[in-house]
């Protein structure tokens, strides 16, 4: 048997806390999402509607196909937390704009996630500003990133996929 290096070794155990870590937060998202009764698409969906959101741009941040957009879409609105509108510049676009109750799901499931993530249970704020400034050092955050630059994007939607209940 080959022995690692005491470098490889380190990465692979970083590896492995990183995963550990998506773990973690992807349960924690199920358990939002259920808390919420909402399925967990539906977290990303809301965390992404910032303002009035071309259908188009929420697809492409999302890293999934239109077809998905509309039922994310066709979805929200059911449950009066969203509305579809023209956009005024271009009434052919159409955006997805959160209602009140929307705003309000939006702030409550952000502020659970907060409360349950494990950087905001374990480290005090001089470790997260640090924590976040290697991140950033390895990776640009995804608001500063082209969502068809992310080669994340292939996970992100297959991940997004999984959790799309049948439509109908």
């Amino acid at each position: 048997m080959t022995q690692r290096s005491d470098e490889n070794q380190l990465d692979l155990d970083f590896l492995d806390a990183l995963a550990g870590l998506f773990t973690r937060l992807l349960a924690e998202a199920e358990q939002l999402a259920k808390d919420f009764g909402v399925p967990g698409f539906f977290i990303k969906a809301l965390h992404m509607l910032d303002g009035p959101l071309a259908m188009k741009e929420l697809g492409q941040r999302m890293h999934c196909d239109p077809s998905f957009v509309t039922s994310i879409a066709d979805m929200l609105e059911k449950r009066g937390l969203a509305v579809r509108e023209s956009d005024p510049a271009d009434r052919r676009v159409k955006r997805l704009v959160l209602t009140s109750a929307g705003l309000d799901m939006k702030h409550q499931m952000e502020q659970a996630m907060l409360d349950r993530s494990p950087w905001r249970q374990h480290l005090n704020h001089e470790e997260r500003a640090t924590l976040i400034t290697l991140i950033h050092k390895m990776a640009p955050p995804l608001s500063a990133t082209d969502p068809a630059d992310c080669p994340a994007g292939e996970v992100t939607s297959f991940l997004a996929a999984a959790a799309t209940p049948p439509v109908g």
